[in-house]
């Protein structure tokens, strides 16, 4: 089962030394909306063709709007054996409780 992460868990955790890295699984065309910096942008459809950009020694985030599709990725590189965790609500809820100065879509 896929571990979930709250907006405020993951900005602590970023601020560690030993921070995750964060996937964005979005689109480009949301990317241009709002995104947060630092992070590995990789669509949905092409995380599979790009696995060698994930590593699996280091704790991965992973991040959508509101945390479906970010899920759905989460779980698939679970059972690939990544350590990985969805953020709860997305780069959505990310604005809300986290940066309300970020626009939201």
């Amino acid at each position: 089962m896929v571990a979930e992460i709250g907006p405020t868990e993951l900005k602590a955790r970023r601020e560690a030394a030993d921070a995750p890295l964060v996937l964005d699984v979005r689109e480009p065309w949301e990317l241009d909306i709002v995104r947060l910096p630092g992070t590995l942008d990789i669509p949905m459809n092409e995380v599979p063709s790009r696995l060698s950009e994930l590593p699996k020694e280091r704790d991965i985030v992973v991040l959508c709007h509101a945390g479906g599709r970010s899920l759905n990725v989460a779980r698939y590189l679970e059972r690939l054996g990544y350590r990985v965790a969805n953020l709860t609500g997305g780069i959505h809820a990310w604005a809300i409780e986290i940066d309300p100065t970020l626009p939201t879509y």
